[in-house]
Protein backbone atom coordinates (compact mmCIF):
# COMPACT_ATOMS: atom_id res chain seq x y z
CA UNK A 1 0.00 0.00 0.00
CA UNK A 2 2.96 2.14 0.69
CA UNK A 3 5.89 1.71 -0.90
CA UNK A 4 7.83 4.21 -0.35
CA UNK A 5 7.54 2.42 3.29
CA UNK A 6 9.26 -0.82 1.63
CA UNK A 7 12.41 1.00 0.58
CA UNK A 8 12.53 2.07 4.92
CA UNK A 9 12.24 -1.13 5.96
CA UNK A 10 15.68 -0.70 8.15
CA UNK A 11 14.76 2.30 9.70
CA UNK A 12 13.16 3.34 12.74
CA UNK A 13 9.83 5.40 13.00
CA UNK A 14 11.76 8.51 14.12
CA UNK A 15 14.20 8.28 11.00
CA UNK A 16 11.62 8.69 8.67
CA UNK A 17 9.63 11.96 7.51
CA UNK A 18 6.75 12.91 8.35
CA UNK A 19 4.95 11.99 5.56
CA UNK A 20 6.28 8.43 6.08
CA UNK A 21 5.34 8.70 9.52
CA UNK A 22 1.66 9.59 8.81
CA UNK A 23 1.76 6.31 6.34
CA UNK A 24 3.20 4.16 9.07
CA UNK A 25 0.60 5.14 11.47
CA UNK A 26 -2.40 4.82 9.34
CA UNK A 27 -0.69 0.94 8.16
CA UNK A 28 -0.42 0.42 11.86
CA UNK A 29 -3.57 0.62 12.52
CA UNK A 30 -4.78 -1.14 9.74
CA UNK A 31 -3.21 -4.36 10.70
CA UNK A 32 -6.03 -4.57 13.33
CA UNK A 33 -8.26 -4.82 10.64
CA UNK A 34 -10.33 -1.81 11.46
CA UNK A 35 -14.48 -1.38 10.66
CA UNK A 36 -13.43 2.37 10.99
CA UNK A 37 -10.80 4.56 10.54
CA UNK A 38 -10.42 7.74 12.25
CA UNK A 39 -8.20 10.10 10.87
CA UNK A 40 -7.41 13.35 12.58
CA UNK A 41 -5.79 15.88 10.18
CA UNK A 42 -3.69 13.19 8.43
CA UNK A 43 -2.77 15.54 5.22
CA UNK A 44 -0.98 18.46 7.85
CA UNK A 45 2.42 19.31 7.02
CA UNK A 46 3.35 16.61 4.44
CA UNK A 47 5.07 17.89 1.64
CA UNK A 48 2.40 17.56 -1.96
CA UNK A 49 3.85 14.59 -3.63
CA UNK A 50 3.20 12.84 0.01
CA UNK A 51 -0.19 14.15 0.39
CA UNK A 52 -1.32 13.00 -3.06
CA UNK A 53 0.27 9.14 -2.12
CA UNK A 54 -1.54 9.26 0.96
CA UNK A 55 -5.48 10.19 -0.67
CA UNK A 56 -4.68 7.63 -3.03
CA UNK A 57 -4.27 4.81 -0.59
CA UNK A 58 -7.06 6.29 1.83
CA UNK A 59 -9.38 6.46 -1.20
CA UNK A 60 -8.36 2.71 -2.34
CA UNK A 61 -9.09 1.11 1.13
CA UNK A 62 -12.15 3.11 1.69
CA UNK A 63 -13.98 2.81 -1.84
CA UNK A 64 -11.70 -0.76 -2.58
CA UNK A 65 -12.02 -2.40 0.12
CA UNK A 66 -15.12 -1.56 2.20
CA UNK A 67 -13.47 0.37 4.92
CA UNK A 68 -15.22 3.26 6.46
CA UNK A 69 -13.22 6.66 7.59
CA UNK A 70 -13.87 9.60 9.42
CA UNK A 71 -11.51 12.45 8.67
CA UNK A 72 -10.75 15.71 10.28
CA UNK A 73 -9.46 17.76 8.02
CA UNK A 74 -8.40 21.89 7.31
CA UNK A 75 -7.52 20.95 3.89
CA UNK A 76 -11.48 20.30 2.40
CA UNK A 77 -10.68 20.25 -1.13
CA UNK A 78 -8.61 17.43 -1.01
CA UNK A 79 -10.62 15.43 0.87
CA UNK A 80 -13.90 16.18 -0.38
CA UNK A 81 -12.34 14.84 -3.60
CA UNK A 82 -11.77 11.37 -1.83
CA UNK A 83 -15.27 11.43 0.56
CA UNK A 84 -19.01 10.67 -0.03
CA UNK A 85 -20.62 12.65 2.96
CA UNK A 86 -18.97 16.01 4.41
CA UNK A 87 -20.02 17.19 7.61
CA UNK A 88 -18.89 20.88 8.56
CA UNK A 89 -18.85 21.55 12.50
CA UNK A 90 -18.63 25.55 14.01
CA UNK A 91 -18.04 24.91 17.52
CA UNK A 92 -19.40 21.36 17.56
CA UNK A 93 -22.57 22.21 16.06
CA UNK A 94 -23.25 20.70 12.55
CA UNK A 95 -23.94 23.92 10.00
CA UNK A 96 -23.66 21.55 7.04
CA UNK A 97 -23.63 17.77 6.43
CA UNK A 98 -24.84 16.62 2.77
CA UNK A 99 -22.78 15.10 -0.10
CA UNK A 100 -19.17 15.48 -0.60
CA UNK A 101 -19.50 16.13 -4.39
CA UNK A 102 -22.46 18.78 -3.60
CA UNK A 103 -20.12 20.85 -1.24
CA UNK A 104 -17.05 20.77 -3.57
CA UNK A 105 -19.14 21.82 -6.50
CA UNK A 106 -20.75 24.77 -4.23
CA UNK A 107 -17.64 27.32 -4.23
CA UNK A 108 -19.73 30.22 -2.56
CA UNK A 109 -21.41 27.57 0.52
CA UNK A 110 -17.44 26.42 0.85
CA UNK A 111 -16.56 29.77 1.08
CA UNK A 112 -19.18 30.62 3.78
CA UNK A 113 -18.99 27.66 5.45
CA UNK A 114 -15.26 27.82 5.69
CA UNK A 115 -13.60 30.70 4.26
CA UNK A 116 -11.21 28.50 1.43
CA UNK A 117 -13.19 28.48 -1.43
CA UNK A 118 -10.78 30.61 -3.43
Amino acid sequence: MFPRLGERTHNLGTQLSGGEQQMLAVGRALVLNPRLLLLDEPLEGLAPIIVEELLKAIARITRGEGLSAIIVEQHPQAILAISHRAVVLDHGTVVHSGSAQELSEAPELLDRLLGVAR
